[in-house]
């Protein structure tokens, strides 16, 4: 007869035999649709040579003057980059270029929720390279060149650990991944210091940190962006263009049009910190280990600190910093298309099948989550924690 020791798990570790329940996530990596938000309108005809030209190096969009110009003091600079964060969140398109000719071709790997997908991915079972193999309630943190858990997890090669890898695109979007990394590990102590059983500390901290995520879009991301009265309009009265789907879609209109905003916002240069500064492409590439000296003050990013006020972003108009116009190797471009210029990759999604777009319910739901802390300090979680 062969007799077995019960096995000693860890505080935080999961299997997927002992708890099913830790397979949900895994339901979230199910590839969704992109569709049309007013399919009845006729498709944009215009010539992609000449839509090319005009994202050239010193054309039309290339403000290559350097100099920050326009400023919008209305909006914190670190905005923008919370903005590519939520479209890493809700959207991955992972087709070929030539396919954006057409909708029905286009694939959205990620569930168009804000629930964090490019953060959790499928969650301690699914990705455990994510997670702390000691304490698998908690990511791991990687290191920097001071030996200061001030980065995301990288390999060997200084390839991110992450659940998306457009969060190591850059410098900015890397340390915001970081910060969301260290607020679920913060809440997790404070789960536990509240006595919250074991098993349920992970579900737990994950839906609270979800939410003070989606406060965040509902309450401050949006409101600076489109004006709290169309905010309010929107949660009082539900959307006016979307209708219900079975199987939600993210519109064309959005994610290659409308929200594509973000680019022009971008300022010529940034301060880091009190000592570095740093143009987004080359100097902030991603896809490397932070330094000491490089990792991200956010009190000059978001009014964290009324001694402080933050580089504010730039207007939107229809220009681009030289940055994002001359765009290094893999800076932020498809694979094996990395030097088509960023003002030319969205392309026209000409000819397309309708597909249902997102459903009323599937917009953000707040429920008693807080604002994620306004006293929040560079490299550190939230100070503290409203339920």
């Amino acid at each position: 007869m062969v007799t077995t020791t019960p096995e000693t798990v860890a505080p935080g570790t999961h299997n997927c035999v002992l708890d099913p329940g830790l397979k949900n996530d895994i339901a979230y990596g199910v590839e969704s649709a992109y569709g049309r938000m007013f399919p009845g309108l006729p498709s944009p005809e215009a010539d992609e040579g000449a839509l090319l030209t005009l994202g050239r190096s010193g054309a039309v969009m290339d403000d290559a003057t350097d100099r920050d110009t326009g400023d919008n003091a209305c909006i914190p600079a670190g905005f923008t980059f919370f903005g590519q964060f939520i479209a890493h969140d809700i959207t991955a398109d992972r087709s070929a270029l030539a396919h954006h000719a057409r909708v029905d071709r286009l694939g959205n790997f990620h569930s168009p929720r804000l629930d964090l997908e490019a953060v959790y991915a499928f969650g301690p079972t699914g990705t455990p390279y994510l997670y702390d193999l000691r304490d698998a309630d908690k990511f791991l943190r990687g290191t920097n060149d001071a030996g200061r858990p001030d980065d995301v997890p990288r390999n060997s090669q200084g390839r991110a650990l992450t659940g998306d890898p457009r969060n190591d695109v850059h410098l900015f979007v890397s340390q915001l991944h970081l910060a969301f990394l260290l607020f679920h590990n913060a809440v997790v102590e404070r789960l536990r210091a509240q006595g919250t059983p074991g098993g349920a500390v992970f579900g737990e901290a994950q839906r609270l940190v979800r939410w003070h995520y989606q406060w965040i879009v509902a309450h401050e991301f949006l409101p600076l962006t489109v004006g709290h009265e169309l905010v309010d309009d929107i949660l009082a009265h539900g959307p006016r263009f979307y209708t219900a789907a079975e199987r939600p879609a993210i519109p064309v209109e959005f994610s290659d049009a409308a929200y594509r905003y973000g680019h022009s916002q971008i300022r010529a240069l940034y301060r880091l910190n009190a000592t570095a500064t740093g143009r987004v492409f080359p100097d902030c590439a991603g896809a490397r280990p932070v330094p000491a000296a490089r990792v991200i003050d956010w009190r000059y990013f978001f009014a964290l600190d009324p001694r402080r006020p933050p580089q504010p972003t730039r207007r939107i108009d229809a220009r681009l910093v030289h940055a994002l116009i001359d765009l290094p190797p893999g800076g932020g471009g498809r694979d094996g298309d990395s030097r088509v210029p960023l003002a030319g990759r969205a392309r026209p999604a000409a000819r397309a099948r309708p597909r249902p777009a997102l459903r009323r319910g599937d917009r953000a739901r707040h429920g008693r989550g807080a604002a994620l802390s306004r006293r929040a300090r560079s490299g550190h979680a939230p100070a503290r924690l409203a339920r």
